[in-house]
């Protein structure tokens, strides 16, 4: 009896450090892509529902470079990220930018408008089936009988780097402190000779390049479609409202509550309600903690 009960215990163990690496997992993308709508947000007090649009290109950028240039799979994440930066520094300049003195509902308008764009375009150019990128380091590791996938150890690993590095550049660069200037008074920032426009227009090309990165890791494990950035738009809002508008741990912490949520939610109870746990516990929280975990300020 007891030998069983070892090994019933042994394997629930197993189940359970299995799903906690899918969660870290995902958790790593949901925090990547949740940092930069967090950033954008400290910074312009807009919310820009545009984000899911660039996370979606991000993916079909990585897709593009893989299969019509034939560059290896980092080299296709950085020029992901690169493009859709340059397309985020432009969105800034050519949409938000001249909204900067109209009432915020404007701006809310028109970024759904360029979502709403972008995949149109995108289904012009690519078609509306969904794609596959393979990953690039096929197989699996066996960490003392938990089955994880070399990309999904990719994924942890990258987006524990780029978390760590953004932290770095926020509190440790000339150009980070400005960003965070900004987030806390924008108009103070300018008094003392911070050049808004170009702070706004650098911070959403980081935006953009973290929702791509993020896009290229997650891509060889899901499909890529035009209609992934609706989903992402989604779950990051909600990840961003529970952690605190505007805070960069809060959008870091809410994003791995939201992933241990769908992916255990899923997993323990019933796949189909992964989603609806995860919103659950957004509005659980929200309850309790109306302003969300952190409040506003990276």
């Amino acid at each position: 009896m007891r030998g069983a009960a070892f090994i019933l215990w042994r394997l629930s163990l197993t189940t359970f450090l299995q799903q906690l690496f899918n969660a870290l997992a995902l958790g790593g993308v949901y925090a990547l892509v949740a940092l930069g709508l967090t950033l954008v947000y400290g910074v312009m007090r807009v919310p820009n529902f545009a984000h899911g649009g660039l996370y979606m290109l991000g993916a079909y950028f990585a897709y593009a470079a893989l299969s019509g240039l034939g560059v290896p799979y980092v080299a296709a994440l950085l020029l992901a990220a690169a493009g859709v930066a340059l397309l985020a520094a432009l969105l800034e300049r050519a949409v938000f930018y001249p909204l900067r003195n109209a009432p915020h509902v404007h701006s809310m308008i028109a970024a759904i408008g360029v979502l709403f764009f972008v995949e149109a375009a995108v289904q012009l150019i690519w078609g509306p089936d969904f794609k596959q990128i393979a990953e690039p380091v096929p197989g699996i590791v066996n960490l003392g009988g938990v089955i994880i996938t070399w990309q999904r150890v990719l994924v942890i690993a990258a987006s524990v780097l780029v978390v760590l590095g953004l932290n770095y550049f926020l509190k440790r660069t000339l150009t980070g402190a400005t960003i965070e200037a900004m987030s806390q008074n924008r108009e103070g920032a300018r008094l003392v000779g911070v050049n808004v426009n170009r702070v706004g227009m650098l911070t959403f090309a980081i935006s953009g390049g973290l929702a791509a990165a993020a896009a290229a890791l997650i891509a060889p494990i899901i499909s890529v479609a035009p209609s992934m950035g609706e989903v992402m738009n989604l779950k990051v809002f909600a990840i961003i409202i529970l952690g605190g508008m505007g805070s960069v741990p809060g959008a870091i912490v809410g994003a791995f509550l939201l992933a241990l949520a769908e992916v255990f939610g899923g997993f323990y109870i019933n796949l189909d309600f992964a989603d609806v746990i995860g919103f659950a516990m957004l509005v659980l929280v929200l309850a309790i903690k109306p302003e969300g975990l952190f409040r506003r300020g990276t």
